[in-house]
């Protein structure tokens, strides 16, 4: 019935949309004004491996209901074929490699060593699937923060060269879409009321 949604920028949630029920906030996850006992459920996309968790969980059991739940996800590399994605990464994610913040390393690890002090719930595999054309998948790789700092480091050469390396592993006319997977890694559990 009621959804809050933050973030502690201010320009990602002016790029919200408007949904009926959903009221959007800036604030940190890990010092919030909700009330206390406030919220059935607690969700963290793509964000957990930028929180300071040990403000961040005691803030989680503050504002979640008894029995209430917590499920944090993020997504890491897309799959489009063995070839692509052998050629992707040397192309690219080889040369961007030093610009990621060390933060995504937890997502890349699957979150398996971010700790986790709720009951666990165990869910099954999920994964983002979209339908994109070549220009498509790009135009994402080119939102990446890595992607950005080194352009910006070395310009826009490595990514031309990139562009052009991999369109004959698209195995299709560049403008015909393709099925891209992104796994996602899942933590869920339960508050219980156990002290943090």
């Amino acid at each position: 019935n009621r959804v809050s949604a933050t973030d502690p920028s201010p320009e990602q949630v002016s790029n919200a949309s408007a949904c009926a029920g959903v009221e959007y906030t800036v604030q940190p996850a890990e010092e919030t004004t909700f009330p206390a006992s406030s919220f059935d459920a607690l969700c963290v996309a793509q964000a957990l491996h930028w929180f300071d968790l040990k403000r961040f969980y005691p803030e989680a059991c503050r504002v979640l209901k008894p029995n209430g739940v917590i499920v944090a996800w993020g997504y890491d590399w897309f799959k489009v074929s063995p070839e692509f994605d052998e050629m992707f990464q040397q192309s690219v994610l080889g040369v961007i490699k030093p610009y990621w913040a060390p933060q995504n390393s937890l997502l890349w690890n699957g979150y398996r060593d971010v700790p986790f002090p709720f009951s666990r719930i165990e869910v099954p595999e999920f994964s983002i699937e979209v339908l994109w054309d070549y220009r498509q998948l790009l135009s994402y790789v080119q939102t990446w923060s890595a992607t950005k700092r080194c352009v910006s480091s070395h310009g826009n050469h490595f990514f031309e060269r990139a562009v052009a390396a991999l369109a004959p592993f698209w195995r299709a006319p560049t403008s015909e879409k393709r099925s891209i997977r992104m796994p996602l890694h899942v933590l869920a559990g339960r508050y219980i009321g156990a002290q943090l």
